[in-house]
């Protein structure tokens, strides 16, 4: 079979690596199509790319994106937080999601590129990551079958809010359900010469592929297939320092690569000092990933505090007993996989401050929101994280049900199956 991945960004991408080398390593045909700063990434796993349109992922964010994000966690925290939403305030996220986030990621140029491609190659299935639209786009106008990967946290930003949109929708007088999402989608396939209108399956594939374990999926009644996640970081060398067990429990800060000094919703440079402080004062050994530039702008860093440009947390997190973190899919994702408890600061982009409190149900991580944060409050949590057993006790029963869960290898009779079918 021919098999199209395809991603907007690196990390993202990194993801769907495990899976790609298990279909080609099974016999198909795989390429992987990428904007032009993500061809280094897949190069580097070893697999075949394919440049499309478009400049990286942040390029067409602009400043409404930012604020649509504050605007939406203001929404989730207060008319989205009731049992039944209403229409208005459903209507409202729609409104604001798709011109600031989908649209603006899933730019013309690089739909038309990339169906062009599609149309040229014909694969027999596309597989794209959450954010990736484009590829959904792509394989309805080529008339391929093509399963989403979930690629970040779903629950509040798309498809549980989805659905609640859709049900009040239907309570609407016909001439009152507008559905900027279906219009946006609907529009692009005329564009792009699609005889297919819009369904729900360009949001949610035809069927899903899912890395996280039942029971931290909320049952929406969509087609999946579960596949245990692999952790891949790229190319890496595990540091000798990494060899040698901690003398104090070892706890991980990484804010991962997309939050920056340059951050507009909150004082990074003021946060990240306040997270070293008060690690810096705790009995523990901290590994923390900072970029150069943004550890420039830092104060001193305290004696514990072993700063690192980039370090592989596929070998750091084992070593860990906690890991303070952004809330990053793959982090989250990564820690899960090796039984350590987390902290998440929540309200970073789209991870929103709703998703942390669901995270907490798990009993594995503490959630502070971006808006709530104080160096007290960390403090707080860091100790009940290091300290109390629950937190690794839920930490471990998660590893075990990743475990579980079938290898990417496992899998592919079954996408092989569908495909053909």
């Amino acid at each position: 079979m021919r098999i199209l991945f395809t991603s907007l960004e690196g990390s993202h991408f990194q993801l769907l690596v495990p899976l790609a080398w298990a279909l080609r390593a099974a016999g198909h045909d795989v390429r992987a199509a990428c904007k032009s700063d993500v061809v280094g990434t897949v190069t580097q796993a070893g697999l075949s790319a394919v440049p499309i349109d478009g400049g990286p992922w942040q390029e067409p964010l602009g400043p409404f994106h930012w604020e649509a994000i504050a605007h939406c966690n203001t929404l989730e925290d207060t008319e989205l937080a009731v049992r039944r939403p209403s229409w208005e305030a459903l209507l409202t996220y729609e409104n604001l999601v798709v011109p600031a986030l989908w649209a603006p990621l899933n730019a013309d140029a690089t739909i038309d590129d990339l169906v062009a491609f599609a149309r040229g190659w014909r694969p027999d299935l596309v597989i794209w990551e959450t954010f990736c639209m484009a590829g959904a786009v792509a394989a309805v106008a080529t008339g391929a079958p093509h399963a989403r990967l979930v690629s970040g946290p779903e629950l509040e930003l798309q498809m549980r809010t989805r659905r609640l949109f859709l049900d009040r929708a239907g309570e609407q007088e016909p001439e009152h359900r507008e559905d900027p999402t279906a219009e946006w989608l609907d529009w692009t396939l005329d564009r792009v010469g699609s005889e297919q209108s819009f369904d729900e399956t360009l949001l949610t594939g035809q069927w899903t592929i899912d890395t996280r374990p039942a029971i931290m999926r909320e049952d929406l009644g969509l087609d999946t297939v579960e596949m245990r996640y692999v952790p891949y970081n790229g190319r890496c060398v595990m540091p000798r320092w990494l060899r040698v067990p901690p003398e104090l429990p070892r706890v991980c800060l990484t804010l991962g690569m997309s939050i920056t000094g340059d951050y507009e919703l909150f004082d990074l440079d003021t946060m990240l000092a306040a997270l070293l402080a008060t690690l810096g004062d705790m009995r523990v050994e901290v590994v923390a990933a900072i970029a150069p530039a943004q550890r420039e702008r830092l104060p001193e860093i305290p004696g514990n505090v072993r700063v690192v440009d980039f370090v592989p947390l596929d070998d750091l997190l084992p070593t860990c007993s906690a890991v303070v973190h952004h809330g990053g899919y793959q982090t989250k994702a990564t820690a899960e996989l090796h039984g350590v408890p987390q902290i998440i600061i929540s309200g970073w982009e789209w991870v929103s401050e709703a998703m942390g409190r669901d995270y907490e149900k798990q009993g594995a991580l503490l959630s502070i929101p971006i808006r709530e944060f104080t160096a007290e409050g960390f403090r707080e949590a860091a100790t009940r994280v290091l300290d109390e057993p629950a937190f690794t006790e839920n930490a471990r029963r998660l590893r075990r049900e990743m475990g579980a869960m079938p290898a990417p290898g496992d899998i592919v009779p079954q996408i092989e199956r569908r495909v053909v079918s």
